[in-house]
C-alpha cells in the first residue's frame, strides 16, 4: 500500500513539472504576431490586405480612418454602413487573416466613440487602440465595457500625446477596468523614455505592442529605421515579456513610408522577430 501511495506521489509530482514547463514553452507561442494596418496607409484596405498575404502575416491591427477601396468608393472605414464593414470583413476571412483589434479616433464627444465602437463591434474586434481624451475617461471606459472589449491606450510621443509617458498611461488606467495599454515601442525614445523602462512600468496592462525602431532617443522628427538597428532592447523586451507572461498581439508597424511599399521592412521585421524570439524558447 506504502509502495502504491509514493508511486502516486511521484506520479502526481511529475505531471505537475510537465504542465509547468509545458506552460513556459508556450509563453511565447501565444503571442499573436501580425502588422497594424497604418503601415500600407498609403494604399486603401484591401491593397494593403495584399501585402499582409503576401508576407504570410495571420493578425492585423485596423484603423478607422483607412480608404475602404473602389468597391466601396474609397469611404474611409469611419463612414462604412455595416454591410460595407462586411464586406472588409470578409477579405479578411479569404485570407485567412485575423483582425482583432482596430484603432480608433474616437473624437470629442460621447457619441463619436460610440459610432466607432459600433464599428469595432461590426468587424468581432477584441479591443481597440486609441488615445482617449483625458477629461473622457469615466465615459469611454464605460462605452468599453458595455461593448465587451478593452481600449489599448496609444502613446505618441511628447508634445503631442498625453500618454507619453508610461506614467500617464497607469493614471488612464488606475480605476478603469476596461483600460489596458498599447505599447508604442518605436514612439517612447522620441521622448527620451527607455521603452524597456516602460514595458517594466506597465507590466500586467500591456494588451498590446506596436513594434517598430528609432535610430536616437530625444529626437520627435527622426522616423523609424528598420527593427534591429535602431537603439531599442529589442532581446532585453521580450525577454520581460515572457517573464510578465504576456500572452498578446504583437504589430509591426512602420511610420515612415518607403518606395514601392513598406513591404520589405515589414519582411525585415518578422525576420528578425522570429529570430530574436527563438531564442527564447
Amino acid at each position: 500500500m506504502k509502495s502504491s501511495s509514493s508511486f502516486l506521489t511521484l506520479l502526481l509530482i511529475f505531471t505537475i513539472s510537465i504542465s509547468f514547463a509545458q506552460k513556459k514553452t508556450k509563453v511565447t507561442d501565444d503571442w499573436k504576431f501580425g502588422v497594424a494596418m497604418y503601415t500600407f496607409h498609403t494604399v486603401n484596405f484591401p491593397e494593403a490586405l495584399l501585402k499582409v498575404d503576401s508576407a504570410k502575416l495571420h493578425y492585423i491591427e485596423g484603423m478607422t480612418f483607412h480608404k475602404s477601396g473602389p468597391d466601396l468608393k474609397d469611404s474611409l472605414i469611419s463612414q462604412l454602413s455595416p454591410s460595407g464593414i462586411k464586406k472588409l470583413k470578409k477579405l479578411v476571412n479569404e485570407k485567412g487573416i485575423k483582425i482583432e483589434s482596430i484603432y480608433i479616433g474616437g473624437g470629442k464627444t460621447v457619441d463619436s466613440w460610440k459610432k466607432e465602437f459600433e464599428i469595432a463591434k461590426n468587424f468581432g474586434v477584441k479591443f481597440v487602440s486609441a488615445e482617449p481624451p483625458v477629461n473622457m475617461w469615466d465615459s469611454i471606459d464605460s462605452l468599453a465595457g458595455v461593448y465587451g472589449m478593452k481600449v489599448a491606450i496609444h502613446e505618441h510621443w511628447k508634445g503631442v500625446s498625453a500618454y507619453w509617458h508610461p506614467d500617464s498611461v497607469l493614471a488612464a488606467v488606475k480605476n478603469h477596468p476596461n483600460f489596458g495599454a498599447c505599447a508604442d515601442l518605436g514612439h517612447w525614445p522620441k521622448s527620451g523614455i527607455d521603452p524597456l523602462d516602460a514595458i517594466k512600468k506597465l507590466k500586467g496592462h500591456i494588451i498590446a505592442i506596436h513594434l517598430k525602431d528609432i535610430a536616437a532617443f530625444n529626437n520627435p522628427k527622426l522616423l523609424d529605421v528598420t527593427v534591429g538597428t535602431g537603439v531599442i532592447d529589442f532581446p532585453g523586451i521580450f525577454a520581460e515579456l515572457k517573464k510578465q507572461d504576456f500572452r498578446g498581439y504583437i504589430y509591426i508597424e512602420k511610420d515612415e513610408t518607403q518606395k514601392p511599399s513598406n513591404l520589405n521592412s515589414v519582411l525585415e521585421a518578422a525576420k528578425y522577430y522570429n529570430t530574436e524570439v527563438k531564442k527564447l524558447k
